[in-house]
């Protein structure tokens, strides 16, 4: 019995960390984060981060409209490929259903133990064929005791981005409660505007020309 021949990876993103590679082999597609192509000067934080996501992806253990960890040797990171587009490319414009998904989704994710810490960008919110949302990107992911304050305070920042995205897109369908959460800043989100942001926007945008922006996600 011979194998499928392997199909030239495909690459869906490169940027100073390395490369994002859809492959398919022996009938299975999966992504593959490949620190191969990463300059030398940041080999480190690039390793730093692919070990967060694949800790993250690890705990999560495969759960639903997540990715599924396959494979981490310090070089490349294996992951499950997930049908879908990038919420800044198939908007969920007045789609209460898929807030509703995603909050749920969110809440699954926590009780794991994991704050995803990176969802102010739509490019780590998928809309899967059916409709359904799903989670990407957790290389910024925090691992801790979901019912310790900090993780109780990551928690509560991952969903205002949430619901930042479905003030966007569903502003008519805020609740009373979901418009107070946005109003409150924690001293985490002010502490990363005064200080956190302005290195992060000279240091991507600058040094390492990201055209990154939140809310709207890495071009395609």
């Amino acid at each position: 019995m011979t194998s499928t021949p392997p199909i030239a990876p495909h690459a869906l993103k490169a940027d100073s960390f390395g490369r994002i590679l859809l492959i398919e082999q022996d009938g299975q597609r999966f992504v593959r984060r490949d620190l191969g192509a990463t300059p030398l000067w940041l080999r480190l934080p690039a390793w730093w981060l692919a070990r967060r996501e694949a800790r993250a992806l690890a705990h999560l253990n495969g759960m639903p409209d997540t990715p599924r960890l396959l494979a981490w040797d310090g070089h490349w990171l294996d992951r499950s490929f997930m049908e879908g587009d990038a919420m800044y490319q198939r908007p969920p414009r007045g789609d209460l259903a898929y807030f509703r998904a995603a909050r749920r989704l969110l809440q699954q994710v926590h009780r794991h133990g994991i704050a995803h810490n990176d969802l102010a960008k739509e490019a780590n919110w998928l809309v899967r064929e059916d409709g359904r949302p799903a989670l990407i990107d957790f290389q910024l992911a925090v691992i801790g005791n979901p019912r310790s304050r900090w993780m109780r305070l990551l928690a509560r920042e991952d969903l205002r981005h949430l619901l930042k995205h479905k003030r966007m897109y569903c502003r008519e369908y805020l609740t009373p409660v979901e418009k107070r959460l946005l109003k409150r800043h924690s001293w985490v989100r002010d502490l990363w505007f005064r200080t956190g942001k302005p290195v992060y926007r000279f240091v991507t945008r600058k040094i390492l020309h990201w055209e990154d922006n939140e809310g709207q996600g890495p071009k395609p």
